[in-house]
């Protein structure tokens, strides 16, 4: 019996990756993802995926450690690079915290792809790398001919936006030069169920602050929102579908904060919702159609907050205690706080 082909999932335990393995299992794919602690209990979920027993090998790796990625990369025929640090407070060093795990560690994995012959590598990149560009017209809907503008990022200090832009921009350039076929995905705002709840994403802490409301003040501008499973299956669609060089936005909605509040009010009239927020000049808006016309078909808004909120109670996270109270992350607090 032919053994199934075999690709890596970087960051294995995160949202996106874990959702992403869940999947590839499911497909028939013998699966290597890397881990930076195989002992954290966020990443028990793994193991317990249908296939995983049979499939889905365990790494312990850093993309900072290239020899890490090269054994992780070992016998696989494509690679997934999910891993990447999402800021929830203030950062101390940008250089160290984001741009070096995020750019250097990029490099890495473009460079363990060809020791290891890998022949295809997908890259989970970010709409930030598309959303801060002032020069874009303004009524003139972005799509993936546009990118943020780096000095605009160094400038206010969006170390996230600037680190997921450059990373982009390495691997095509670096695919086109070496041969590796690299397609990029720029994913918004990324919500729906957990597959584990030990370690909460950024994406799915903003929604639990809007629901159960809070202190902080929110930026009012538009937001592009797409489902977690969508977003697995879109990056399995890139994976088999598209050519080298391509790059992808893949968001499912886009809405300012009042019509979301508004849509979440309307489903769920009993929670506390987050009701600070300021109007803000910045529009995100932005176009999927090119992922769209490559066939995919994600599920509608109201079917990814019934399923999130559903998972969210669940699992507990929406009971209000008495302690510390929701905090939104601090990278989309508008103003910024003082910490």
């Amino acid at each position: 019996m032919e053994s199934p082909p075999r690709v890596c999932v970087t960051g294995g335990g995160s949202y996106i990756a874990s959702w992403l393995v869940k999947l590839l299992l499911s497909r028939g794919y013998g699966v290597n993802t890397t881990v930076r602690n195989p002992c954290d209990p966020k990443n028990a979920c793994l193991a317990q995926l249908e296939g995983a027993p049979e499939n889905l090998r365990l790494f312990k790796a850093d993309m900072l450690d290239y020899d890490t990625v090269v054994a992780a990369f070992a016998g696989c025929v494509g690679v997934f690079h999910v891993a990447t640090p999402v800021p929830e407070q203030k950062m101390v060093d940008p250089q160290k915290e984001m741009m070096d795990p995020t750019v250097k560690g990029t490099v890495n994995v473009l460079k363990a792809c060809s020791a290891t012959n890998v022949k295809k590598l997908v890259l989970v990149s970010s709409a930030a790398s598309l959303c801060f560009n002032p020069d874009w017209p303004e009524d003139k809907i972005k799509d993936e001919s546009c990118w943020s503008d780096k000095e605009f990022c160094t400038e206010n200090e969006n170390w996230f936006s600037l680190a997921k832009t450059e990373a982009e921009e390495i691997s095509l350039e670096y695919g086109q030069k070496n041969g590796l076929h690299v397609a990029t995905f720029c994913p918004g705002l990324v919500f729906g169920p957990l597959l584990q709840h030990v370690a909460l994403n950024t994406s799915s802490k903003v929604l639990l602050y809007i629901i159960r409301g809070g202190p902080d003040t929110m930026n009012n501008n538009f937001w592009p929102i797409v489902d977690v499973r969508d977003v697995a299956d879109a990056l399995f669609l890139i994976y088999n579908k598209a050519g080298p060089s391509e790059r992808y936005i893949c968001s499912l909605d886009q809405m300012d904060l009042k019509d979301l509040l508004r849509t979440l009010k309307s489903m769920y009239p009993n929670y506390s919702y987050a009701d600070k927020m300021v109007d803000v000049g910045c529009k995100a808006a932005m176009t999927s159609d090119k992922l769209k016309n490559l066939g995919w078909r994600p599920m509608k808004l109201e079917e990814m907050l019934a399923d999130s909120v559903e998972s969210y109670e669940k699992a507990g996270l929406l009971q209000v205690s008495d302690g510390e109270p929701c905090r939104l992350p601090f990278f989309y607090r508008m103003p910024p706080v003082q910490e």
